[in-house]
């Protein structure tokens, strides 16, 4: 008899929302301390300067304004795991954008407090069960916020790598529902059961086609913490460097994850 299929991982709307708003105002009341020298200054992403990721941080948000301005699909046919991957097809898209809302935006406060007003407006305004045009297929609304927590904690990550001593705090809401979405990601690019990956303490997820795992001590296993596991997916770190460096944990003829990796293309 073939395994059960998995039900899809559920979030709640209205702490998925609070998640969005306060990685946000971290990210907002960082950005209030930039002086432009700081704003100048190159980031790991090409050649982005860090006032071009400020910029395309507020996106992050505005997209839901501008995907519930399109025609509602007529059904869904996309899953919210399946968004990680579908993105990396927009990469050169997305940067032109970037440079363009860093030209025509000069008091960068201003665009993010824009950007905040809007989001809060359209999700007021509409249900989430409202279907959006995304990359990844028609998605309802509740599930595309869940991925505006990975924007803004792959990017928190990206602008305290760029700016010594900025520390933009992570709130642990968005940070978790970050860390489960890349981890449902991974296992629906390595579908299987023989390995066991731990995001302690938000995600333990089955991946990897080979003999599945039903009790006692996985035979494969990799672990690792949230924020190595996100620049991992999000192709911030290689996985054989974070091995060497004992970021990851990884034990079993089928707990390399190289492969796999990164989820964000």
């Amino acid at each position: 008899m073939p395994p059960a299929k998995k039900r899809a991982r559920s979030y709640d709307p209205a702490k998925t929302r609070a998640a969005v708003l306060a990685q946000f105002g971290n990210v907002r009341a960082a950005v209030r301390t930039l002086d432009p020298g700081q704003l100048a200054l190159p980031t790991r992403l090409g050649d982005w300067t860090v006032r071009e990721l400020v910029a395309h941080i507020g996106t992050a948000l505005t997209a839901v304004d501008r995907l519930l301005e399109e025609p509602e699909p007529a059904r869904q046919d996309g899953r919210l795991a399946d968004w990680p991957s579908a993105v990396a097809a927009d990469a050169d898209a997305i940067a032109g954008v970037a440079r363009r809302l860093a030209a025509d935006h000069p008091d960068l406060d201003a665009h993010l407090a824009d950007a905040e007003r809007r989001f809060t407006a359209r999700l007021d305004e509409a249900p989430g069960g409202r279907l959006l045009p995304t990359s990844a297929g028609a998605l309802p609304l509740a599930d595309y916020v869940v991925t505006r927590t990975v924007e803004l904690v792959v990017h928190t990550d990206d602008l305290n790598a760029a700016v010594p001593g900025l520390d933009v705090p992570y709130d642990r809401r968005a940070l978790a529902a970050c860390t489960r979405l890349l981890a449902d990601a991974l296992a629906v690019k390595a579908p299987g059961g023989s390995t066991e990956v731990r995001i302690p303490p938000y995600a333990v997820v089955q991946c990897v086609e080979g003999p599945r795992h039903t009790r006692g001590t996985p035979p494969n296993v990799v672990e690792t913490d949230p924020l190595t596991w996100i620049r991992l997916a999000g192709g911030r770190t290689a996985w054989q460097d974070a091995v060497t460096d004992a970021k990851v944990s990884a034990s079993g003829e089928r707990a390399d994850l190289g492969p796999y990796l990164p989820l964000l293309g």
